[in-house]
């Protein structure tokens, strides 16, 4: 009897082992190691994701910093070649430049503006002449130039003894900096701008401004505004942005204490010898200060060249950290208590699984030693496993006649395959057949879908500019006015740009685009299309010569027209770079007993080769690398074809080049 246990005893305790085995591992190893990797990731990206928020931060203040120095640069240009300076320097009265030059000063917000010659006077208290800086000697060579630069304490004395005491900032021992040996810092960061601008006799000079950074409070504080708005963060963390001279801060909202900004505090070695030493932009957690921030500073770089400062943005990391531990804390504990939940129900089911297993081994293993009437001898089941061990019976008995069924089958499979392969050889090459077409046919879809989403995409930054454009406008009133070219200007380029936009949605979905057609006289047309190109026409010297012979009317979307005419005429004056003459031709023609309207737009210019000629109405094929989309034929050739029209060219290199367009008249 012992010995008969014994075979018994083995598969059975490796069967329980194993069942034990499969229903803790999941629980007790699988899962926690997932959710450790899980956890591990989510902490990464957690952490990527602020870096990534702080990075962005950053974007924002550089770009109010760049603003800042291109509204000074363009406020003295715009005062340089302004009327009232010219009356005023061409008066001849004394007295009356230096109050004007400081009614201006005050009126734009610049803290200091002055008048030097060519000769770089006034000089300044250090004996070093204004043209010693990049940006003047730029606006002394018809430059005008704006750019951050340092002015030592004797040269901010020398514009103004208060904008000297301003600069001046004690410095504070500060907890991992550089050793100094410094007690204050005395220069200033100033955004200096230089324009020229010519005297009453003659003579070349430049109107020179700027602004003091040092304590200006109200420039640091826009950017912690623009970048921190209220609940862009979470409660409990704030937004900081400082303005750094070398390493020391000298125009910051972090506190040192409740009611004392950390004016005079400097940054950490470490940040110092990353961002000023090796001018990288550094996006990490740093201590500022008296607490760790999710911190980004990057270099800011003088008119020399040289990396005189920092601009930094952070925001408090310490509530990010306790919801992230809250979080983690929160995942573990829920995990321990389902599986402390789940295990003994584990081990219950398990029990109920044994006893039937076993059985079903025995039989597997008395079958396989050659004893065909071994059985399992269940008589009843009370669960899957159960029933399976009662199956067992049947299946044994019904193997050797599946046996002989499969063979039978695989026969007849045989034969299907056969015939299978046979129907897929036809197939295949059928397939083949069609393959370049279908290829060629993906990739004009493709182009077709990659340029609408691509203008699509471009669409929503182009709506965003243009409603905070209206929002200055209407934040800045009356005032609006003093800016109203740059702000003319910025409508242009965005108007441009929506240009460009529309050309990509015409050539993706021209369907969408079609308009209204009317009848048009081509000739008047033509004469609405010059004022938009008038300008290029006078700016290249090019003689406009018209023949309109044309009685009938055309059929036709008046601004398409408009965009194919405009399109043809630019693209002639681009090929007469040194001058030329313009020819617009429109007569009556009838082509294959259809009769039409003939419009011809020859030009002087550079020509094209016959392998140019064949390519210029393929979608974005450009000879203006620079400058062109390769848009602009492709569309118009859809437009006219569009019409029951057609555009054809003919060139020849260095003669010129004639694009005709022939429409239907309209019935």
């Amino acid at each position: 009897m012992v010995e008969t246990a014994r075979p018994k005893e083995r598969p059975a305790r490796s069967i329980r082992f194993r069942l034990l085995a499969i229903a803790l591992l999941p629980t007790l190893v699988i899962l926690p190691l997932l959710l450790g990797i899980a956890i591990a990731r989510w902490n990464a990206k957690f952490d990527a994701l602020l870096i990534t928020k702080v990075n962005g931060d950053l974007t924002i203040a550089h770009q109010y910093l760049s603003r800042i120095l291109e509204n000074t640069g363009e406020h003295i240009q715009a005062l340089a070649v302004s009327a009232a300076f010219r009356d005023t320097v061409g008066s001849g009265e004394t007295p009356a430049l230096p109050a004007f030059i400081d009614k201006s000063r005050q009126t734009l917000g610049l803290d200091f503006l002055m008048l030097v010659d060519h000769q770089g006077q006034p000089i300044d208290a250090a004996g070093q002449t204004q043209d010693a800086w990049p940006v003047v000697k730029l606006a002394l060579d018809g430059t005008s130039s704006t750019a951050i630069d340092i002015l030592s304490d004797t040269q901010l004395a020398a514009l103004s003894p208060a904008l000297a005491e301003r600069a001046r900032i004690e410095l504070v021992e500060t907890p991992n900096a550089v050793p100094t040996d410094r007690k204050s810092e005395a220069r200033g960061m100033v955004v200096h701008s230089a324009s020229p601008v010519t005297l009453a006799n003659g003579v070349k000079a430049a109107l020179v401004g700027g602004i003091l950074l040092n304590q200006n409070l109200v420039f640091i504080d826009t950017i912690n505004d623009l970048v921190y708005r209220e609940a862009s963060l979470p409660e409990g963390s704030k937004g900081t942005a400082t303005l750094f001279l070398d390493d020391v801060r000298v125009s910051t909202n972090v506190r040192l204490f409740e009611d004392r900004r950390a004016l005079g505090t400097r940054v950490s070695a470490a940040v110092r010898a990353a961002v000023l030493d090796e001018g990288r932009t550094w996006l990490d957690s740093a201590f500022v200060v008296n607490d760790w921030y999710i911190s980004a500073y990057e270099p800011i770089v003088d008119s020399f060249g040289k990396r005189v400062g920092m601009l930094y943005v952070g925001f408090l990391e310490t509530p990010f950290r306790q919801a992230k531990y809250t979080t983690l804390l929160t995942i573990v504990l829920a995990f321990l208590a389902v599986t402390a939940a789940s295990v003994p129900i584990f081990l219950r089911w398990a029990r109920a699984i044994f006893k039937p297993l076993e059985r079903m081994s025995d039989t597997i293993t008395r079958v396989e030693a050659g004893n065909m009437s071994a059985r399992t001898e269940l008589t009843a089941a009370s669960d899957e496993i159960g029933r399976v061990a009662l199956h067992l019976d049947g299946l044994l008995d019904q193997l050797q006649q599946r046996d002989r069924e499969l063979r039978q089958w695989n026969d007849e499979l045989n034969d299907r395959v056969a015939e299978r392969t046979s129907e897929l050889e036809l197939a295949n090459r059928q397939i083949e057949a069609t393959t370049k077409q279908l290829i060629m046919s993906e990739k004009l879809a493709a182009i077709g879908e990659i340029t609408a989403g691509v203008a699509h995409e471009i669409n929503n930054p182009i709506a965003v500019i243009q409603g905070n454009l209206d929002v200055v406008r209407s934040v800045l009133g009356a005032k609006a006015d003093e800016a109203k070219v740059e702000f003319r200007l910025i409508d242009e380029q965005i108007h441009r740009i929506s240009q460009i936009v529309t050309k990509l949605l015409q050539f993706a979905k021209p369907e969408e685009y079609a308009g209204y057609v009317e009848r048009h006289a081509p000739a008047e047309v033509i004469s609405d299309c010059l004022p938009l190109v008038q300008h290029l026409l006078h700016k290249a010297e090019i003689k406009l010569v018209r023949n309109d012979h044309a009685t009938r009317l055309v059929l036709m979307n008046r601004t398409e027209l408009q965009q194919v005419a405009v399109n043809l005429i630019v693209n002639a004056i681009h090929a007469m770079p040194k001058g030329g003459t313009l020819t617009i031709t429109t007569r009556d023609q009838d082509v294959e007993t259809r009769p039409g309207v003939l419009i011809d737009i020859t030009d002087t210019g550079v020509g094209m080769t016959p392998e140019l000629v064949g390519k210029i109405f393929d979608p974005f094929f450009t000879t203006k690398r620079q400058e062109g989309t390769g848009l602009g034929l492709s569309i118009s050739q859809r437009l006219v074809s569009r019409q029951n029209g057609r555009i054809s060219v003919q060139s020849t290199p260095g003669e010129g080049t004639t694009f005709s367009i022939w429409l239907p008249e309209a019935n």
